[in-house]
């Protein structure tokens, strides 16, 4: 694994706390790879802004809710 950037590593401790509260029965917590990657397609789609689509709507409301960020 890379190693994240100093903003990064600051969301996925957010993500991590986040967890402890709102991780549901079933749901595994995302390691520091998994997480980064959520995170930077969570990012390029919140960029694309009104040309996304319906598919990149979908997946940017999952990412969301997976990364606590709704």
């Amino acid at each position: 694994m890379s190693p994240m950037d100093q903003a990064t590593h600051k969301r996925f401790l957010d993500y991590r706390e986040a967890f402890i509260y709102f991780g549901r029965r079933g749901m595994k917590q995302m390691s520091g790879e998994e997480f980064t990657v959520a995170d930077a397609e969570h990012r390029a789609l919140t960029a694309k802004g009104d040309a996304r689509d319906d598919e990149d709507e979908a997946r940017l409301a999952e990412l969301a809710r997976i990364l606590f960020r709704d």
